[in-house]
């Protein structure tokens, strides 16, 4: 202690200090042992009890996983996850216990030369403005202060010095050392919700607690004095000091090798930040979705999502996620660039049929000129925003001015416009043999907008809803070759309003007045024929019925238009329904989560995929035999020339609503079956060309690029020679039921009665 002194200050001085210092310090243990007397007897009823010290109760995050292993999201009040000693790195023990408390592993909780040493510390800063004031506490006092910190507090009283050292000792006569290192540093904060030094150790590094070098132990344990002002992302010069403070102590202790400080001390603090916020995710859509699931499970089995420690699995695969995100990424950005371009100009609007076209046009005003056509679109927004409403509400203004003062704002302006000039997109994919979500891209930006287009967003499907009316007429005994005349006709319906009576369907690219087969209407998309089988061969009532067992869970008006994709659905259903047909007719319902676990490791949920029959597989069969036509030759041929993708069997469907307000695709395998969405949140806004504005042509490019990459990548096996499921009493390449047309019109309805029948 004396050359403490005389290292610090002159010969007198020091003596000074050190009487100063020893005979404060002697006061201060005499005060605390006669005012601990007096203190133990007040404040005794305010001590952490024996059953708290025994079981000390710490809130923990729930971390989600991948099906691959791999972080998918932590859901948390406070972002913990507990380690035992034996995942502590090595240099952590050391810089800690050199740092904090040397006497660590020889004290019973107190240290008697730490006060001394505390004030002898506090003199010299206040004589010579050199060191810091410094506490007395050991490492198993501030473990008590973390973990009793409502009975001890952190006032700087004899009252709370002795309830931390009564605590102290408590601990240590429970625990063992290895065990008080582990939950101290279980117990610390580091910042940016990383509590514990494992999320820390996630959080600022990208890494575990096991895995971290010298320098990062370093940095952690000099961020425990003060966590924000030594922070290494918003202060990296003051923590690599302080570390280097650490890494001093580390070497005058030998717990370092030689030179090491020497060959580091310059060395910046680098770090690998990891956000703990659900907009860090790899896919941030579907962390939220299962954390809506998880919310409702931990309500019915009594468990608490944000400070239980749960354990969950997941069926996303982070592999197949990251070609999700990059082909809706490019896809999505090349799309804009379209719509960007389009709406610009007045006229000569149309660049090509290539996203390449667009790469290097720079519109100088993105959608001008659809602003100076369609004011009301802008006008309606205005008055939806909370400015509007303050300024007709609070302020009085009337609505006509309030109005024109916004749009006259510059900066309020563009935003507004930019935002519904933003457009949107989603894809999610299954495994049809079982139900589990492997890939999900709920929008193109979680942080600016966290309506997720896969689950919770329904728009019309448009074509894509043909599929369950040839599911309809098939199960009802008619053949894929049935054929019907290609040509409009008017429908009236019974009981519409006048105005909406008369229903006449027509095809996107005119009707040839032929007789076509309903293979070829499927293939082809021809409004016609689809409309004739939903008049003439079933009925809306059937249709909707077909489609509700197959996986559309969104209210269906039963009206024929329902043939065309009237009604709304999410994406995430019709995936789940297509993939009923991939699955040989049985559905599953849309799985995913798999495992969970507590905190010790104990399963408390476990995923048991149990399909419905809700088609017979016959029927299932035939009409992705169908679909097959679609990819081949059809409306989707595109997917296969385009994107390389000729040697594998698939079978899909192309979608466009009215005014080429929503664009689909939906592309089904044998083992994996994906559905994207395209679309503005304002169904007013759209694409300019037809040609952009076709499902085959915007939704299709983004299945197209991901299967594609999947494709191409040794990561993922995607098989070439998997087929869809035969019917259990079907051979090898057996023929389906009936034969070719006659071409007379009529075909045969192979020995069902007029009145047709239900699968089920």
């Amino acid at each position: 202690m004396r050359g403490f002194f005389h290292r610090r200050l002159g010969p007198e001085q020091a003596q000074a200090a050190f009487a100063v210092s020893l005979l404060a310090g002697l006061a201060l243990l005499a005060v605390l042992g006669l005012g601990g007397y007096f203190a133990v007897q007040a404040t005794s009823g305010n001590l952490p009890s024996t059953k708290q010290i025994e079981n000390p109760e710490l809130d923990q995050a729930t971390i989600a996983y991948t099906a691959d292993g791999k972080v998918l999201a932590r859901y948390a009040t406070q972002n913990r996850s507990m380690v035992t000693f034996d995942q502590l790195s090595e240099s952590l023990v050391e810089a800690l216990v050199a740092t904090e408390d040397h006497r660590f592993h020889e004290h019973w909780g107190m240290d008697i030369y730490r006060p001394i040493g505390a004030v002898g510390r506090t003199l010299i800063h206040k004589l010579t403005g050199i060191g810091d004031v410094e506490g007395g506490s050991t490492i198993t006092q501030q473990l008590a202060r973390n973990l009793y910190n409502t009975q001890i507090g952190h006032e700087r009283t004899v009252e709370r010095k002795v309830k931390e050292m009564i605590t102290a000792v408590q601990i240590e006569r429970q625990y063992t050392k290895k065990e008080i290192i582990a939950m101290y540093l279980n117990t610390v904060e580091f910042g940016n919700n990383a509590f514990g030094i494992e999320a820390a150790a996630r959080t600022y590094f990208d890494t575990t607690a096991t895995a971290l070098n010298p320098l990062q132990a370093a940095t952690f344990v000099g961020m425990l004095k003060a966590p924000s002002y030594y922070d290494p992302l918003d202060h990296p010069e003051r923590a690599k000091e302080r570390r280097n403070v650490v890494l001093s102590q580390m070497e005058k202790r030998g717990m370092l090798p030689d030179q090491f400080y020497a060959k580091h001390q310059d060395d910046p603090v680098e770090t690998d930040f990891q956000s703990s916020e659900l907009a860090a995710s790899l896919a941030p859509y579907f962390a939220e979705h299962v954390r809506g699931w998880m919310k409702e499970w931990a309500q019915k089995n009594d468990r608490n999502v944000y400070t239980g420690g749960l354990r969950v699995y997941t069926t996303l695969d982070s592999r197949m996620q990251k070609m999700a995100n990059a082909a809706v990424e490019k896809q999505a950005d090349g799309l804009q660039k379209v719509v960007d371009y389009e709406w610009s100009r007045r006229s000569n609007y149309k660049l090509g049929e290539d996203l390449e076209a667009y790469a290097d046009a720079d519109p100088e005003e993105p959608f001008s000129y659809y602003w100076d056509t369609h004011p009301e679109v802008v006008d309606d927004h205005v008055r939806g925003t909370q400015r509007y409403k303050n300024l007709t509400g609070k302020q009085g203004l009337g609505e006509e001015e309030a109005l024109e003062q916004l749009k006259s704002n510059e900066a309020f302006a563009d935003s507004l416009r930019r935002e519904l000039g933003h457009l949107s997109a989603g894809l999610v994919s299954l495994d049809p043999r079982t139900g589990y979500v492997k890939t999900w891209v709920g929008g193109r930006d979680f942080e600016k907008g966290k309506y997720d287009k896969v689950a919770l967003a329904e728009r019309q499907p448009g074509s894509t809803f043909k599929p369950f009316v040839y599911t309809a007429a098939i199960d009802n005994g008619y053949s894929p070759y049935y054929t019907l005349k290609d040509s409009t006709f008017t429908y009236i319906m019974e009981g519409a309003t006048e105005e909406n009576k008369n229903w006449s369907p027509s095809n996107f690219s005119g009707s040839s007045g032929q007789m076509k087969t309903l293979r070829e209407g499927l293939a082809n998309s021809l409004n016609t024929i689809t409309a004739r089988v939903m008049i003439k061969l079933v009925n809306p009532q059937q249709v909707a019925f077909y489609a509700r067992h197959m996986g559309i869970k969104s209210e269906l008006k039963e009206v024929p238009a329902l043939a065309l994709g009237a009604g709304e659905v999410t994406l995430l259903d019709m995936v789940a329904a297509y993939s009923t047909l991939a699955n040989g007719g049985l559905y599953h319902k849309p799985q995913v989560v798999t495992r969970i676990e507590d905190r010790n490791g104990n399963v408390l949920y476990e995923a048991r995929p149990t399909p419905e029959e809700a088609l017979p597989q016959e029927t299932a069969f035939t009409v992705v035999d169908m679909m097959r036509d679609v990819i081949d030759y059809g409306t989707g041929r595109r997917i296969r020339w385009q994107w390389n993708l000729g040697d594998y069997d698939l079978a899909g469907k192309t979608g466009t609503t009215q005014e080429n307000a929503d664009g689909w695709f939906m592309l089904m395998h044998p083992e994996l079956v994906t559905g994207a969405w395209t679309g503005f949140n304002d169904r007013r806004v759209a694409f300019r060309s037809t040609f952009w504005g076709q499902g085959a042509h915007n939704a299709l490019f983004l299945v197209g690029d991901y299967f594609q990459r999947l494709a191409q990548s040794e990561k993922v096996d995607m098989s070439k020679s998997k087929q869809f499921p035969l019917p259990t009493d079907r051979g090898e390449g057996q023929a389906l039921g009936s034969g070719q047309s006659d071409g007379q019109g009529g075909g045969q309805k192979e020995n069902q009665d007029e009145q047709g029948r239900v699968g089920w």
